[in-house]
């Protein structure tokens, strides 16, 4: 089984790549802040309670989250394996979720660690709240989202580090080439782990 969790701060381009890797590899594409979004369009107690927590540039608690997500794997095929974006946004949540995958010996799980500089991080954000009209994309919130990202998302990668399970890549520049990339890079990753 093939598991991807596309991984980068906010404005990486997690949902695009996510989204290009599902194509490309005929896996299941599950994004949380989509699931969050959907949650808040629908005004459930979950989503009321997200909605407040993402607009001041703050992350949803691990056991909401963690619910959420474990209610859509179960009811999503995940046969061939799953791409994940969005989740896992702490260490507790990593590890949550590979108790969820129940990984064996057989699986393969990796870390798609997105790397873009900070202004540019910036600048996509700003570009996309004008397009999409998202409340959580404004330079305060931007910036907020930033800081936690830095203190409490980005120790995610030394848990995938240490497991082995990590695969830098920078997403700068054009989408298709930052695909293009990801794919040669996990086939020779692949390739070692076996």
């Amino acid at each position: 089984m093939l598991n991807l969790i596309v991984f980068g701060a906010p404005g990486s381009g997690k949902g695009t790549q996510g989204k290009a890797l599902a194509s490309h590899y005929g896996l299941e594409h599950i994004s949380t802040g989509d699931l969050l979004r959907d949650e808040i369009r629908r005004g459930t107690d979950l989503g009321k309670q997200a909605e407040k927590l993402i607009s001041g540039g703050h992350l949803v608690p691990d056991d909401l989250i963690i619910s959420l997500l474990e209610e859509k794997l179960e009811g999503t095929p995940t046969r061939k394996g799953i791409i994940l974006d969005g989740f896992p946004r702490t260490v507790s949540q990593a590890k949550s979720l590979h108790q969820l995958l129940g990984n064996s010996t057989d699986d393969y799980t990796v870390l798609v660690d997105l790397k873009v500089e900070e202004h540019e991080l910036i600048r996509r954000l700003l570009e996309r709240g004008k397009v999409s009209g998202r409340s959580d994309d404004n330079e305060a919130t931007i910036k907020e989202r930033l800081k936690v990202y830095h203190s409490t998302t980005e120790p995610v990668i030394d848990y995938y580090k240490e497991k082995g399970n990590h695969l830098e890549i920078a997403a700068e520049g054009d989408i298709d080439e930052i695909t293009e990339k990801i794919v040669m890079e996990l086939a020779s990753d692949m390739a070692r782990a076996r």
